[in-house]
Formats: structure tokens, C-alpha cells, sequence
């Protein structure tokens, strides 16, 4: 991918160095490293420079970042791409249930790598796989793609602050009681098996969730539920710690009368653009093997 950057240089950045200035953006000090390698890639005024050279107020700072080489041993394939949102530094995708975000050795050509490997590879373009918040691979719903080393660097510290709000909607069977809370348990490893977690106060990892009813039909609830954290299978192990495991989990709950998946959805995600600072918001509805249970 190639992307150039421009920054209006103004009074309270002047005498900064280039790099520090570029930190104060949220370039990390990888993507400056990077930056060094890459031919005329800062440039002051249409002037080539270096990232120790100071800043004055009413300066142009252009980056000028090329990317090159796409992802080793992630082969292209035609596959179904929902694409929300797509501009120059990010690409937002509805993805589908069934369909893991990685290849893996028994998914080596259905992920979601696989799908905008070719998409990019049409439109000639090299591209990097770097997904922001993964999802299960029968998780379906709403997923943030970077395009480039930049945005990839700003929306991992971003994840990493909890500044991006990412709100599921999920089945259970039953009235969940209370209708609203927060679950806050520490989640580890169960020690027999390498994806399988568990609640675990003496050696797990902080884990907390926010959650409502939305409503309540056929016997079911739907309920929302908004990640403060992000462990493996934090809504899943959760939802079973206060009794209302997700319906068709084959992990935590095989309950597969009305799904033959964990009824989890990605619905909505809330951030800040990397780049533009912009405030994003983007949703999907309900995927229609989750809606017909109700």
C-alpha cells in the first residue's frame, strides 16, 4: 500500500524534531524505524529531510509511507467480502459466521485474509494483513482492518487504551437475571486445552464485560454486551459464569436446537479514525440464523 500524509505544522509543535512530532501523532518508534528505510519518505516543505530536523510553524510535514510486499503464505482466494467502510488507511468488514479472520492449517484458504488478499491483488495493489479486533471463527459481525503500518500502529494503542468500544449482541436461553450488569472475572487457560478458557481468580487475566437485555421472545433473550477487555473468549466464558451460556457454543454450551454456532455478533464499532481523528461508528444487523430463533 502507498499512502502520503500531510501535517500543517502549528505554533505549539514548532522547534519539535520530526520524530517527535510524529510521535505526538502515534507513529510508534517501529513505523519510524520503518520510515528511515523507505526513499524520501519525509519531506518539509516538498524538501526531503530527517526525522531529527526541527519544525517551524506554517511548515508542510509530508510522510510518505510505501508498503511493498503483502503477507508471506497468505494465498489470495475469491471469496464472499461485505466490506462496511473502506478509505485509505482502514477497511471495515461485516464478516461472515463460518468464515476464521487468520488462515490456519485446516483454513488455509477460506479466512478473511484469503478474501481481501485478492481483493487488493485486483486492483494491483500489495497488502499486509493486520486485523484490529479478531473474532471467532463462527463469530460473525463487524471487524477493522488496517492498511498500512501507520493506521495498524495507532488502532493497536488505541485497543490497548480500551478506545475502541466494540458492542456484540448475543442468545441465551431463558430471562437473564439481573437484565443488566457487569461481569467482572479473570479469565485463564483450563490447562487441558490450547482454546478452551476458563474463569480463574488465582492466575487468570483481568476480564470485563457490560451487558443489558434488549429483549426477550420464544423463550430466549438477546442480549448486548459491551468488551472492556479483550480475552479469548471473554463473552462466551462470561455469559456461562453467571449462568446463561450463548445457545449452539459447542465449546461452553452445545445447545444446537435452534444454531449450529455460538449466537455471538459483532454489532457495532465506535472509534476514533487513526489518521483523521475523526469519530467512526459503524453497525450490522443481525445475521438471519441468530434473528430467527426469536
Amino acid at each position: 500500500m502507498e499512502r502520503i500524509l500531510n501535517y500543517h505544522i502549528t505554533e505549539d509543535a514548532n522547534s519539535l524534531r520530526t520524530e517527535q512530532y510524529l510521535r505526538r501523532r502515534g507513529f510508534s518508534y517501529q513505523n519510524l524505524a520503518q520510515l528511515k528505510k523507505m526513499p524520501e519518505s519525509i519531506l518539509i516543505n516538498g524538501v526531503w529531510s530527517y526525522m531529527r530536523t526541527p519544525l517551524h510553524s506554517g511548515d508542510i510535514l509530508t510522510v510518505h509511507i510505501r508498503e511493498t510486499e503483502s503477507s508471506p503464505n497468505i494465498p489470495p482466494v475469491e471469496l464472499p467480502l461485505d466490506i462496511v467502510y473502506e478509505d485509505e488507511d482502514i477497511v471495515v468488514v461485516n464478516k461472515p459466521t463460518g468464515m476464521p479472520v487468520h488462515p490456519s492449517l485446516n483454513n488455509y484458504r477460506n479466512s478473511l485474509a484469503n478474501a481481501l488478499m485478492y481483493y487488493y491483488q485486483q486492483q494491483g495493489k500489495p497488502f499486509i494483513f493486520r486485523c484490529t479486533n479478531r473474532l471467532d471463527r463462527d463469530t460473525s459481525g463487524l471487524t477493522v482492518i488496517a492498511k498500512h503500518m501507520v493506521s495498524s500502529s495507532i488502532l493497536s494503542s488505541m485497543t490497548a487504551r480500551h478506545e475502541i468500544e466494540r458492542e456484540y449482541l448475543a442468545v441465551v436461553r431463558g430471562s437473564v437475571v439481573p437484565s443488566s450488569g457487569t461481569i467482572d472475572a479473570p479469565i485463564g487457560r483450563t490447562g487441558s486445552s490450547l482454546i478452551e478458557r476458563k474463569i480463574d481468580f488465582e492466575h487468570g487475566e483481568r476480564a470485563v464485560t457490560h451487558y443489558h437485555v434488549v429483549k426477550e421472545e420464544n423463550g430466549h433473550s438477546l442480549v448486548s454486551l459491551i468488551l472492556e477487555t479483550g480475552r479469548t473468549h471473554q463473552i462466551r466464558v462470561h455469559m456461562k459464569y453467571i449462568g446463561f451460556p450463548l445457545v449452539g457454543d459447542y465449546l461452553y454450551n452445545p445447545d444446537m436446537e435452534y444454531i449450529q454456532r455460538q449466537a455471538l455478533h459483532s454489532c457495532r464499532l465506535s472509534f476514533r479514525h487513526p489518521i483523521t481523528g475523526k469519530h467512526m461508528e459503524f453497525t450490522a444487523d443481525l445475521p438471519e440464523d441468530m434473528d430467527r430463533i426469536f
